[in-house]
């Protein structure tokens, strides 16, 4: 089914429209669950613990998201679009969740609604897989730089609309209306881009021996084998996966904590959106900035040093919140609470804002880092499974911090994050790109030895 609308594949402009649209639908659902929703389950009382396990949930699914490939290679159609179909079946998929997510009390039932979630991510993550395999099959060489601007341009912006401008409208409608908001968003992504796509017919695949769940197979056997080849080919690529698997610099302050520290400080739903809207701007202006460093005063130096200062503001916050006592974590709605000093929360402005500014500035650099050690032949595989370690390391980080909020209180789970996000630098000595063979020069041609 294709509406009469113009198709986007068919310009550069409109490529880039696509594509920024596509990635605003995934971005636009992770804002929505990592932010507002985790904003108002401490505001409902969840504790910190649940809500770190709850947000490190939402990012398994992107962890294992190179499963999908394989089922997103073998099972298509070229009548409806090989990567189209998939785009157009994951996004029903994500409306479907959320409307199953919609009814359940994620107070009383957080396990279902954790499930129901995650189901909803797992259809995310394999979108995402759909649309890089589309960019790949569509883009031109020459638009591929400034494409994947656009498209993690338009996640983060999806994210921000998801977090912050849910929260900006709970001022206007119940929180629950933002379910059919988020909904709203994805249909008229899927409407008008999704649907109107007149994706050409791919090369004629080989037939396949046996069943297509025997391909599958084979291919994640393929994909598995030439990770581990590429991950010990060289000393870097093999120290890269450790420092993958390792959080960059402190985390605290840009996952499930900083949402929940904010509502215990008695920030509202508007407050914390504007603090949201602040740091994604600052973030990406970062991430530009930090890009340019890089490339003028080398990758793990300046990567080193940014990693370095995120541990700043975080260990600035920690003093902040052990001077003024505020340790352990203290429901909004609790009796005989203490008044929040207002240096407290200036300190906590303070400390998010610079976090992020140090966060984006070497954002970009790590990715580019793992690019400059991945072997060419077997970049594909390389580069997402270094991407997959990301967000395994981003899960059980935002897990083991609610738990610790818990058990430690905040300023020492602060110090413990800082402790952790140092660990990388002292494998970055060890992640030098390798250096092209040079070709051997005959003796008499050498000036040295004439």
């Amino acid at each position: 089914m294709r509406l009469p609308f113009p198709d986007l594949l068919a310009t550069k402009r409109g490529r880039l429209t696509a594509f920024f649209l596509l990635y605003l639908t995934e971005g636009i659902p992770l804002g929505f669950t990592a932010t507002a929703i985790a904003t108002q389950m401490r505001r409902q009382g969840v504790a910190p613990e649940l809500i770190g396990a709850f947000v490190g949930s939402l990012y398994l699914p992107w962890a294992f998201k190179w499963m999908a490939g394989p089922f997103v290679d073998t099972f298509s159609s070229d009548r409806f679009g090989r990567r189209r179909l998939w785009i157009l079946l994951m996004q029903i998929g994500m409306v479907l969740t959320l409307l199953a997510a919609y009814p359940i009390d994620f107070v009383r039932s957080l396990s279902l609604f954790t499930i129901v979630i995650a189901i909803h991510n797992g259809f995310a993550a394999t979108m995402d897989v759909a649309i890089d395999a589309l960019a790949c099959n569509v883009l031109p060489e020459a638009e591929r730089g400034v494409a994947n601007g656009f498209m993690f341009g338009g996640a983060s912006i999806g994210q921000t609309i998801g977090g912050a401008m849910v929260l900006f409208l709970t001022s206007i409608m119940p929180f629950q209306a933002a379910y059919f908001f988020v909904i709203g968003a994805i249909l008229l992504v899927t409407i008008f881009v999704v649907l109107p796509l007149q994706e050409k017919a791919g090369p004629i695949r080989p037939a396949i021996a046996g069943s297509k769940i025997r391909d599958v197979s084979n291919r994640l056997s393929v994909f598995v084998v030439s990770a581990y080849r590429a991950f010990i080919g060289t000393r870097s690529a093999f120290v890269g996966v450790f420092f993958a698997l390792l959080p960059c610099g402190a985390f605290a302050l840009g996952l499930a904590l900083q949402s929940t520290l904010a509502v215990e400080l008695g920030f509202n739903d508007q407050q914390v959106a504007k603090l949201n809207v602040c740091s994604t701007i600052i973030f990406a202006v970062a991430c530009v900035c930090g890009g340019w460093c890089s490339d003028r005063f080398g990758r793990r130096r300046t990567l080193g040093l940014f990693i370095a200062l995120t541990t700043v503001p975080t260990l600035y916050l920690a003093w902040e919140l052990q001077a003024h006592n505020w340790i352990q974590s203290i429901p909004a709605n609790a009796p005989n609470r203490p008044p929040v000093p207002a240096p407290l929360i200036t300190a906590y402005w303070i400390a998010v804002l610079s976090y992020n500014l140090f966060q984006g500035l070497y954002y970009g650099i790590r990715s580019a880092l793992f690019m400059d050690i991945t072997t060419p032949a077997v970049a594909a595989t390389q580069f997402t499974a270094y991407m997959a370690l990301q967000n395994l390391a981003i899960s059980y980080t935002s897990t083991w911090q609610g738990f610790a909020i818990t058990r430690f209180g905040y300023p020492k789970t602060l110090v413990l994050d800082c402790v952790a996000g140092l660990l990388p630098l002292l494998l970055l000595p060890f992640m030098a790109p390798p250096q092209p063979a040079r070709a051997p020069v005959s003796r008499g041609s050498d000036p040295a030895g004439a």
